[in-house]
This record gives C-alpha cells, structure tokens and sequence, in this order.
C-alpha cells in the first residue's frame, strides 16, 4: 500500500481507510487514590466491556468473533500482562476466538498496540481489532520501573549509552532542563497551565465523552479492633486536577530528582492509575456492518533518540512522520503532546516550533495523571472529541519515548 504524500491525499477518503469506531478510557486515578483498591486487570476489563457494549450497540456481532484481534499496552504488569491481560478480555466478554496479545514500548505502549493493530487492519491480517493499555502504578511501581534483577556485568557496560538505559526517568528530566537551558520558572508556568486547561475542560464536560465510570472498591484497612470496611463508590472523572495551583505555590515545592535541580513534583507528571481502548477497523469493512467511524487513522513513526534525554523523542518523530506524510506542522490543528516532565515538553514545543494555543489544549499528565501503558490511548481520545467538539481536522499524539501518532477526524464534511 502506498503512502498517501500531501494534505489533499490525506484528507481525501478512502475504502481501506483504517478509521476509529470506539475511543474510551477509565477516568485517571492518583497513585493511592480512587483506584488504588483495585488491580489492573479489573480496570482493564471495564474499558474491554464497555468497548463491546459499544460495538454490539451499532449491531457488530463481538461474541461470534467479528473482534478478530485484541493489542494490550503495559509496561508494569506482572509477566507483561500477557496472562491477566487475556483473562481480561475474556472477562470483558470477547470470546477465546478472538486473539490478545501485549505489548511494551514504555510509555508509548498503547500507542504502539494502536500501530500493531492498525498494521495489521492495513496488510490485510485482520478487519477490525481493539487496541488497548492499562496501568495501576499503585500496586506496580514498587521498583520506579527500574529493572532490579539484571547481569551486574551488563549493568556495568563500558558503553555509557547503555548504562544511560537504567536512569531513572526524573534524571533524564534534568538532562533535558541542563542541555536545553530550560529553567525552573519556565517549568512551573507550564505546569501551572496544564491544571488551568484541565480544569476548564472538566467544567466544560469535555472529557465525559470519552470517560467510562467506573464502580470501584474502596478499603478501609483493619485498625486495632476495628475490622476492615469495603464499600463500592462510583468515579467519574480525573482525579489529578489541581485547581488551587498557583506559581507560588509550585516554586515552594523541592526539586524532587536532584539537590540542584529543577524538576519537581508539580512540574513533573503524575503516577496514575487507568485504562484505555479504541477500536479499528477497514473503512469499507465498518461502513457494511454499520459502525459509525469518529476518526482515521493516517501513520505512526519511531525515532531512536540518547537513553540519558530520552524525552525529547517527539522532536524528532514528529519531522519524520512530516516528511513520510508530506505534511507541516502548519498543517496540524491539535497535537497532544505527553507532558511527562515540563522540560521536555518544553523542549519539544521550542523545537518543533509548535504553536502553544494548539498544544494539549484540555490540559496534559502534569494535571491529569500518566499511566504509563494507558496514556497513549488517553491522548487518542482527548484528541479525536477535541476535533470533533471544535471541527477540526488533523492531530498528532506523541509521547515522549520516540513514537508518534497522526489521526484525522472523520465527521468533518469532507469525509462525509
């Protein structure tokens, strides 16, 4: 299949065209907060669910198969995910014919099950497939996603790259902050905007269409003679916004990674719990079942970048899948940027010269949470209702360990 080169080619529609039928994702929980009683897998199965009551709504027959492939992102999961994934999506109600795998690109990985699902869709493999990604960093980040049980000879490589691989990731902040020039007082006023953005789009309602509530167990652990109490309560939005924000309140806050440095806990992103499903499908192959497509899916790219700044990937992935597509940044209305630390994304806005009105424009992790292997389908989500609640066409979603993402919406008139 030939690359479509160009604006006109890629806004003109086609039968192959791999579209998106469903976009959804638990609300974000704090680490420790309204998910914290809950286990991966169960969050995971919700969004499954709620992603097959949604397709069986538009009359897609999910139990005899037509799902014919499920892609799981995770980074933290015991054994990868590969087992209580699959269990989930049985759970869910997808039946053993449809297959699971899972998969791991850090924290791109949701977004790299979307690309292996849409690949898959686009070299004929497969019609229509779920792609996936769940996180519960509060029972699964006991080690800070730094590997414990490695070869000490390997650890020790006489390549520094290499050695870069095992920094934790609010050092490689800081190389971003000292390489780029990036202060601390630029940092805090990003940070202080993602909950101001955030914020106003959760008055609005904005993230309710792509929010599934969720029922969820809250435990008061045993003290003295008082036994534990378990009681169910319902959440239904984002539990990271930070209203009372204030610059001052930010430049109060010690740097969290280095006695020097400038990252901190409140311009850093924030450990989270939650998950996220879309569904794909062939364009012609939707149209015939009766699925109404909300977006297009266009390409992904990948760009390697030093372990030790590891977050400035999207400077780089995002020029090549320009120039792969034919398309400027001009050409962009949105991009969702990941806002893992201030500094990169900082980095990635100066670099790329992005317009900072189209950048994460309902606000970003720094306010709404990051779970590793379910951002990337958050950032989908956000950016398909944000096109469509504004009408517009074209977005990027990036994250910032080298893979980028390009969807178009499809409810403008010229895919109509």
């Amino acid at each position: 299949m030939s690359v479509r080169h160009g604006l006109k080619a890629i806004l003109t529609k086609r039968p192959d065209d791999i579209v998106f039928v469903s976009s959804l994702r638990t609300p974000i929980g704090k680490f420790k907060g309204g998910l914290k009683d809950m286990y991966p897998e169960e969050l995971l199965a919700h969004v499954l669910k709620a992603t097959r009551e949604r397709l069986e709504a538009q009359g897609l027959d999910v139990k005899g198969g037509a799902v014919q492939d499920i892609a799981v992102g995770t980074v933290l999961m015991e054994l990868g995910g590969a087992k209580s994934g699959r269990l989930a999506s049985l759970d869910a109600g997808f039946p053993n014919v449809t297959g699971f795998k899972a998969v791991n690109r850090q924290c791109a990985s949701s977004l790299q099950s979307l690309t292996d699902i849409a690949m898959s869709i686009q070299t004929g493999m497969i019609d229509i497939g779920v792609a996936a990604g769940v996180e519960h960093m509060t029972r699964n980040y006991g080690t800070r996603a730094i590997p414990v049980d490695i070869s000490p000879f390997i650890k020790e490589s006489p390549v520094e790259e290499a050695r870069d691989c095992l920094l934790p990731m609010g050092l490689t902040s800081e190389a971003v902050a000292e390489q780029y020039g990036i202060s601390r007082k630029d940092q805090d006023a990003f940070a202080l905007t993602s909950h101001q953005k955030a914020k106003a789009a959760q008055d609005a309602g904005y993230f309710e269409a792509e929010i599934v509530p969720i029922e969820v167990r809250s435990v008061t652990p045993a003290d003295g003679d008082k036994p534990a109490v378990t009681v169910t309560k319902t959440i239904s939005k984002d539990e990271g916004i930070r209203p009372q924000t204030t610059l001052e309140s930010l430049a109060k806050l010690k740097p969290a990674f280095k006695t020097d440095g400038t990252g901190t806990a409140g311009n850093s992103s924030q450990i989270s719990d939650g998950a996220s499903a879309m569904t794909l499908a062939r364009r012609d192959v939707a149209e015939a079942l009766g699925l109404k497509p909300i977006a297009r899916w266009v390409g992904s790219a990948v760009v390697g970048v030093p372990p030790k700044i590891m977050g400035v990937g999207p400077a780089y992935a995002v020029p090549a899948l320009f120039k792969r597509f034919g398309l400027t940044k001009d050409d962009i209305d949105i991009f969702e940027l990941n806002e893992a630390f201030a500094s990169q994304s900082l980095m990635v806005i100066e670099a790329l010269g992005l317009d900072i009105a189209k950048v994460n424009p309902k606000g970003g992790a720094i306010a709404l949470g990051h779970p590793l292997g379910a951002t990337g389908g958050r950032l989908i989500s956000s950016l398909i209702y944000e096109l469509q609640r504004t009408n517009k066409q074209l977005g990027v979603a990036t994250l910032c360990n080298l893979i980028s993402f390009v969807g178009t919406k499809c409810s403008f008139p010229l895919f109509s």
